[in-house]
């Protein structure tokens, strides 16, 4: 089979003719159409989860995918072939990814049924990105009409934040970086934009809101710029990073609960999410369809953080 993978630690990713998987008790093996890249799939190869994790090389990167249970091992009674699936198809050992035309998946893994009303290739953009967005915005408690400055919209994370924050009736305030972000941001429910190339955020909240925004997501900024950010968060309300870098002295001083966030894969989450799309409520925010040779590239530009949307590497 063709699949992505690195044969080290730190190497370029590469198209590769490998073994096809053979499924075992407790697995699925499921043709893959279609995986979503994410930055976590970056930091697989620059081994984030090495020593904490056993490996296989060539690692075959990808978390995030969406395709069809070809066959089920012994024991297994939630799926059965022929089922739509996606989800998080990471497990041990590292390097059985979603890259690939075909991946066996443990039964247990942060997988489901996919939504009915949207491709597969629209079910790989969703696990990772709408999981972090639904439990992001769980976390945060803000009620309808409360005011959220999201930093970092526009990919694929932000863009179903600012979707299900709509749901809920959240006054959503997006930071972007052009125009096209901006029409982008409005179309999917925030109320206002900031382009951050053109203005000062802090001077644009504290202007407008001089007590502050009830909640703040932030999905890219450095430590020192997150503190900044938090200063704009009124006392008593909540801050949330996804890259680690929270102070929560800083944070306990202004009685701002919250701080560093990682998201838990689960099946409720994904059925939530599939719920929320199958209904119509949301739309997955695709912003580019790659080939397994184009990879490389993109890894690069998540790298540089200059990913729009959601990418999705077509597989099958």
């Amino acid at each position: 089979m063709k699949a992505v993978a690195v044969p080290q630690f730190k190497a370029i990713p590469q198209v590769m003719e490998l073994p096809t998987p053979q499924v075992k008790p407790g697995t699925i093996l499921v043709r893959v159409a279609a995986a979503g890249m994410n930055p976590f799939d970056w930091k697989l190869i620059d081994g984030i989860l090495d020593g904490k994790m056993p490996h296989n090389f060539p690692m075959v990167l990808g978390v995030d995918g969406a395709g069809t249970v070809e066959a089920i091992g012994e024991g297994v009674t939630h799926f059965k072939p022929g089922d739509k699936i996606y989800g998080q198809f990471i497990h041990s050992p590292i390097g059985e990814g979603s890259y690939a035309e075909y991946v066996v998946v443990p039964e247990k893994a942060a997988i489901s049924l996919a939504p009915k009303t949207v491709s597969l290739l629209e079910a790989a953009a969703i696990p990772t990105a709408g999981m972090t967005a639904l439990q992001l915005l769980e976390r945060l408690g803000l009620k309808h009409e409360q005011t959220l400055l999201i930093v970092g919209s526009t990919g694929g994370v932000g863009s179903f934040i600012v979707q299900l924050a709509h749901m809920q009736g959240i006054y959503v305030i997006a930071t972007v970086s052009s125009e096209e972000g901006a029409a982008r941001m409005k179309k999917l429910g925030a109320k206002e934009t900031i382009n951050y190339k053109k203005l000062s955020v802090e001077k644009e909240i504290r202007s407008k809101y001089p007590s502050g925004v009830e909640g703040l997501i932030d999905l890219v900024s450095p430590q020192t710029v997150f503190k900044a950010m938090t200063s704009l968060v009124k006392v008593g309300g909540a801050a949330l990073t996804t890259a680690f870098v929270a102070d929560k002295e800083s944070l306990r001083a202004r009685s701002i609960t919250g701080g560093n966030f990682e998201t838990q894969g689960t099946p409720a989450s994904l059925d939530t999410l599939a719920d929320a799309i199958d209904s119509g409520a949301i739309k997955v925010p695709i912003g580019e369809v790659i080939s397994m040779e184009e990879v490389a590239a993109a890894v690069e530009a998540s790298r540089k953080l200059k990913g729009i949307g959601k990418t999705v590497v077509r597989i099958g």
